[in-house]
């Protein structure tokens, strides 16, 4: 049976004693029904795993104690920062979700013309919470021990003028380079991604202008959530450590 993975947003070392936090101490004494003596794994971000046991389980606490500590080493040697234009629903949540297990580094959801989702103020703060809770939450699943960052959403605008080292890329139906074709710089990839509906018509040539290079990934138009993912995914495989 697998170890549950439980995230602990506080400093961990071995042979102490930790209170699990409230949303993981419910995960683990309610939901799991776990017990004293059995075994959970923590990690903070840290790059590490942490195997403690349960020494005390109560309504609204539980206490673990570190036996010991492990290095994880499944980070991609690729450095990836997508720039997500937000998109309605569920369908941001799937990509962070899924970018997540798949070796993002970082994620920017950014506002664009055709954004038709509207966040400010505590909606906007709660949002980004949600979203770096889902991070955590599939870094949990993947066995990630280091969590990606999920930036405060931004005008694209305000990312386009971020200075980086990093290459640079915006897909376009009509480019004629591929994922093939690039030649990717340590420093690793950016890439962005448009809405529903894409990105508008100024958007694209002011990401020319920013040094973005257009990218074809295939004949067909997918959906925003679908084209991250297979954008990322390819970059994986021909730079990264997907198989």
């Amino acid at each position: 049976m697998r170890t549950s993975r439980i995230f602990h947003s506080q400093s961990l070392s071995v042979n102490s004693s930790v209170n699990l936090e409230p949303e993981a101490a419910n995960h683990v004494g309610r939901v799991l029904r776990m017990q004293s003596g059995q075994q959970v794994v923590l990690f903070n971000g840290d790059g590490h795993d942490y195997l403690a046991e349960i020494t005390d389980v109560t309504k609204k606490n539980v206490v673990v104690n570190l036996l010991s500590q492990q290095e994880v080493s499944n980070e991609s040697p690729l450095n990836v920062h997508l720039a997500q234009g937000i998109s309605r629903g569920d369908k941001m949540d799937f990509t962070i979700q899924k970018s997540v297990e798949l070796g993002i580094t970082e994620i920017t959801p950014i506002f664009t013309e055709r954004c038709g989702v509207k966040l400010s103020g505590e909606r906007l703060d709660k949002k980004h919470s949600q979203w770096q809770k889902i991070a955590i939450a599939a870094c949990e699943q993947s066995g990630r021990a280091t969590v990606p960052i999920i930036h405060k959403p931004i005008q694209i605008t305000e990312f386009l003028a971020q200075k980086s080292d990093q290459l640079k890329l915006n897909l376009h139906p009509r480019a004629s380079t591929t994922v093939k074709g690039l030649v990717v710089p340590d420093a690793g990839v950016r890439f962005i991604i448009g809405p529903e509906g894409g990105l508008n018509d100024a958007e694209i040539e002011q990401a020319l202008n920013a040094g973005y290079q257009e990218i074809l990934l295939g004949p067909r138009i997918l959906r925003t959530e679908t084209a991250a993912l297979t954008l990322l995914s390819a970059l994986q495989l021909q730079f990264g450590d997907l198989a």
